[in-house]
């Protein structure tokens, strides 16, 4: 198979920069047939999916938004932009018109340049009689900055519940912007994955799109049913977004040239992700690709001189088929020689070669305080011990409880040096292997890469993550055991974790989390049940992550569970480059 081409990667956005219209500023009268006596009459429009901003820059950003003709016309529909100073719109800046319609399912992205670094503007958009809510964005500071601040969001699945973790990020004050490390929308259909509660939450899938994805129609109905959702809407509106997919924007599990959720009889695997990729460029205020500029899917976002942001694509563009431990069963037993050789082979790739070239350079020349890469999967090493793996695999027939109990007890003694511990004993807790071959453990090779690159240039790593649905806290060292930074991954936003099919009651769950922290030995902190947002911010003295979750997403009525929010730092400098609690 020829794999995904940058040509494909091209069409997949959306007709490059020509579906993106520019605004530089002021363009006069917003229509030239709006003061006419004899104009025809208005259309029946409605702004019903929201706005967004995103990919901010010092000097420009991405407005959007997707206009829903009510009456029976195929023709375009034109659409004008407003951008203001002032939440009012009498200072303002740039206006324009702009036609869309069926080709880009009715979606307008307007790049907004000539704006000054630092500032927060405000936009809106009007198509016919009908004016779009508001929505606030910022652009990158030049220099000279205090703090920097994110928030981190993930695995957002409709039927499996109400978007709490969006509408809460949405009233967090300061935001730089809101980074979503994918799993936007979802691909399956109903009875699929989290589609259970679906009915009785109100959030079944539609009559026309309840099946799984695979047409560019189908991709472009399940957008649209996301983005009608008010709490997405709301957070859209507070901040600009810069966003990057995961695997279920196409199918679970993808990698450059298929999925596990891509079968046979399902159609032709590379028709299918450029209809998705598509889909996703119309629906989100992403920067197109450009054949002038060689931008992709992976950039950077620098904030001052205190954050260089480098988003990644660790799914589509380079990653190798995940291995499966079930391919190293032999007669005679597992072959660890084998997965071994396998799991750290130098070409095995998770980004591809250009985009390793990318992220080395882009660490190279930048002087920020901190390096920051906003990617999908752990990268910290969860390996577990293999007869733990063996329980979690096949939860309903282990008394995992018990398993968990005993490890324990095994690990604290072994660190403690106990004497009277036998070779087998031993064995138990040190035979380690990989929990998730999906992350960044299945690919063992190119993260010594990155991280002998952080650690010869002394720079300050901070990893964030998404896709496991769960909170974690990873230090990340090299093989030699050289500390090169920390991991912050968020919990999903609806998506159902590790409580799922661990099989405990929900009284067990923090001994189990507890346990599990104390069996890996470079995480420091897991939350396996509640699903929520991070919050991080950077400063010159400190990178800190502030996890928040909501009490429940199968009810309106929700809280914010402040008796398991979570706080944890990481100081600068090549001797403080471990995960500690905020001081007070």
């Amino acid at each position: 198979m020829a794999g995904f081409t940058r040509r494909d990667f091209l069409r997949a956005s959306a007709l490059a920069l020509g579906g993106v219209v520019v605004s530089t500023g002021l363009q006069g009268c917003l229509s030239s047939s709006s003061s006419s006596s004899d104009a025809a009459p208005a259309r029946q429009l409605a702004f019903e999916h929201g706005i967004a901003s995103g990919d901010p820059l010092a000097d420009r950003i991405m407005i959007w938004t997707r206009v829903t003709p009510k009456d029976s016309s195929t023709a375009d529909v034109e659409i004008s932009w407003e951008v203001a100073s002032d939440a009012a719109f009498t200072d303002l800046l740039h206006s324009g018109t702009a036609s869309t319609g069926e080709a880009r399912d009715y979606t307008l992205k307007v790049d907004v340049q000539n704006l000054t670094p630092g500032q927060s503007y405000y936009y809106r958009f009007k198509a016919s009689d009908q004016v779009s809510a508001a929505g606030k964005m910022k652009t990158l500071p030049s220099a000279g900055i205090e703090q920097v601040r994110f928030a981190v969001l993930s695995c957002s699945n409709f039927p499996a519940g109400y978007f709490h973790a969006y509408a809460q990020a949405a009233q967090e004050s300061d935001l730089d912007a809101v980074l979503h490390l994918g799993d936007y929308i979802y691909e399956y259909g109903t009875g699929g994955y989290a589609t259970e509660d679906a009915a009785a939450l109100g959030r079944s899938l539609p009559q026309d799109n309840n099946g799984e994805l695979f047409s560019l129609e189908d991709y472009r109905k399940r957008y649209a049913l996301y983005r009608g959702d008010a709490d997405l809407q709301a957070l859209h509106a507070a901040a600009p977004f810069i966003a990057v997919w995961d695997d279920h924007e196409v199918a679970n599990d993808t990698w450059k040239d298929g999925a596990e959720n891509h079968n046979e009889g399902e159609g032709d695997f590379t028709q299918r992700k450029l209809a998705a990729l598509q889909a996703y460029f119309e629906w989100l205020p992403v920067r197109p690709a450009s054949e002038d500029d060689e931008l992709t899917i992976y950039r950077s976002f620098d904030f001052g001189d205190l954050v260089s942001l480098h988003m990644l694509d660790t799914r589509i563009i380079g990653r190798d088929e995940q291995l499966n431990y079930a391919n190293y069963y032999t007669a005679s037993g597992f072959d660890a020689a084998a997965f071994t050789a396998d799991v750290s082979a130098p070409n095995r790739t998770l980004l591809g070669q250009a985009q390793m070239n990318w992220l080395q350079s882009q660490i190279a020349v930048s002087t920020a305080t901190w390096q920051v890469l906003g990617q999908q999967v752990l990268m910290g090493r969860m390996l577990l011990p293999a007869e733990m793996l063996t329980a979690l695999s096949n939860p309903a027939g282990a008394d995992l409880a018990s398993s968990l109990t005993e490890l324990v007890t095994l690990k604290l003694r072994v660190q403690a040096g106990d004497p009277s511990l036998t070779p087998a004993e031993i064995a138990r807790v040190n035979t380690v292997i990989p929990y998730n071959l999906d992350a960044w453990d299945g690919y063992a090779y190119e993260r010594e890469v990155i991280f002998g690159l952080a650690r010869s240039l002394d720079k300050n790593l901070v990893v964030l993550a998404g896709d496991t649905h769960n909170a974690w806290a990873n230090n990340l060292s090299t093989l030699a055991g050289e500390q090169v930074g920390v991991e912050f991954a968020t919990a999903g936003v609806t998506s159902p974790g590790l409580e799922s099919y661990l099989g405990l009651p929900a009284a067990a769950i923090p001994s189990a989390e507890q346990a599990i922290t104390t069996l890996v030995d470079d995480l420091e902190y897991l939350n396996a049940s509640q699903r929520g947002y991070l919050l991080v911010t950077f400063t010159a003295d400190e990178a800190r992550a502030d996890w928040r979750f909501v009490s429940t997403v199968k009810s309106s009525d929700y809280v914010i569970d402040d008796s398991r929010s979570k706080t944890l730092v990481s100081l600068p400098g090549s001797a403080n480059r471990t995960l500690a609690n905020a001081r007070v």
